[in-house]
């Protein structure tokens, strides 16, 4: 294991226990001197970015990055006042610490409250993606955690340039440098996830492969998400012309999102009409289609479907005609990833079926699956979204980097006061209750 990765490790825990008695007012200003920084960066960040963007497209051909993933990597100046907004955006947030989740009288004068508190330390392993170092430095430092940034090499120097104005920005306000830490090479990803004494969740952002990785080698809660494979269900009771419009941007705003239509699910009952309506406005788009045997007998420039469970990251669609709503569902739960699931219909008691009975992070009604994003939902930014069951499910915010301690407040009371012939009862009564 490398010393210089494990003294990075050190320090952010102590930084880690700083940051968790810092004040709200105190985090607050420190990030807005993550964004005033960053303003003040823009010239060496624009030209970190170029270094990394020209390295990136003069790889061998073996090693060339996917126009999606260069896409995700180029940094312009509408992306970075974005990101700058999203700093400012998480500051105005309210605190997610010290919150009284619960409270129970045990017995009078023996009060138990459960209170939120940081996670501690978080270790950050992404591709490229400027914009992740700064929605998780900010998500980081409103909530109290530290946090271990892991570039991947296409993105090093803007993540480098990134991380030195943020660090900068929390010495001015004499927070500890610590609690936002970059490491690089490869050797420190299997360094970072051998940490479980030192590092309390690790977050991939990136590929299916690396998330599989980071979640197959080591002991540390990994919260993610490997695939986003996102199906949009157009339901005989559906809008044709709304039903385009929402395929339209859930496939072609951003198709190397996550959070990107991959599959159209269409009914038998409107295929005839709509299937054309459909096929006609792609190819305009340049969208590349793949179809079952149905679709693609409706047009020859249809190509096959390889596989159903694919994140294509490009413009290209599979769909498929289903008999039924119920066989939509069984589509998704079959080939889905639990990430953002959509339905399109007029039909109310259609749409509550499908939101009820589809199983994953976020299910939709005539909106595009592009709203599934921390900052759309209102959390500022995310680290990711997750589609776990356990501790936070979608984008992840403040909430999901806080978990909670149990407060007692006694007066000398002791366990075997309530055991035996003569024990105390205990009252148990939650704060607010009579």
């Amino acid at each position: 294991m490398s010393a210089g990765v494990r003294e990075i490790a050190e320090a952010a825990k102590r930084a880690s226990r700083s940051l968790a008695s810092l004040d709200e007012a105190k985090r607050d200003r420190a990030l807005e001197s993550m964004a005033s920084a960053l303003e003040r960066a823009a010239k060496e960040l624009f030209n970190a970015n170029q270094h990394d963007v020209q390295s990136a497209s003069s790889r061998n051909p073996d090693e060339t990055l996917p126009a999606s993933a260069l896409s995700r990597l180029r940094l312009t100046e509408g992306k970075l006042h974005e990101m700058i907004d999203q700093v400012r955006s998480v500051a105005a947030l309210p605190d997610p610490l010290n919150r009284k989740l619960d409270a129970i009288e045990l017995d009078e004068g023996l009060n138990l409250e459960k209170i939120s508190v940081p996670l501690g330390v978080l270790a950050v392993i992404f591709e490229a993606r400027p914009d992740a170092v700064t929605q998780i430095a900010s998500l980081a430092i409103k909530s109290g955690n530290a946090v271990i940034l892991k570039p991947g090499r296409e993105i090093e120097q803007t993540a480098n340039a990134i991380i030195d104005a943020l660090r900068s920005a929390l010495a001015s306000e004499s927070i500890p440098e610590d609690a936002i830490s970059l490491v690089l090479g490869r050797e420190s990803v299997t360094d970072l996830l051998a940490m479980h004494d030192l590092i309390d969740m690790v977050i991939p952002r990136g590929s299916k492969s690396l998330v599989e990785y980071v979640q197959a080698n080591s002991r540390i809660p990994v919260l993610g998400h490997s695939e986003g494979i996102c199906h949009i269900y157009v339901d005989r009771a559906a809008d044709p012309q709304l039903a385009l419009r929402l395929i339209d941007d859930a496939k072609l705003d951003y198709p190397a999102a996550c959070n990107a239509v991959e599959t159209v699910l269409v009914h038998r009952e409107i295929a005839h009409d709509f299937l054309p309506q459909l096929l006609s406005r792609m190819r305009k788009r340049g969208v590349i289609v793949h179809g079952d045997e149905q679709v693609r007998a409706a047009n020859s420039e249809v190509q096959a479907v390889a596989d159903w469970h694919r994140e294509y990251g490009e413009p290209e669609l599979a769909i498929a005609i289903v008999d039924s709503l119920d066989a939509a569902i069984e589509h998704i739960h079959k080939h889905g990833s639990a990430h953002t699931e959509l339905i399109v219909t007029q039909d109310e008691a259609a749409a509550e079926k499908f939101l009820h009975d589809v199983d994953a992070a976020g299910v939709f009604h005539n909106a595009s699956t592009r709203f599934a994003d921390g900052f759309r939902y209102g959390f500022g930014a995310e680290v990711g979204i997750s589609t776990s069951k356990l501790h936070a499910r979608g984008p992840v915010g403040l909430e999901g980097l806080t978990t909670y301690k149990y407060v007692l407040r006694g007066h000398g009371q002791i366990a075997g006061d309530y055991r035996g012939a003569n024990a105390r009862a205990f009252t148990h009564r939650r704060e607010g209750s009579q």
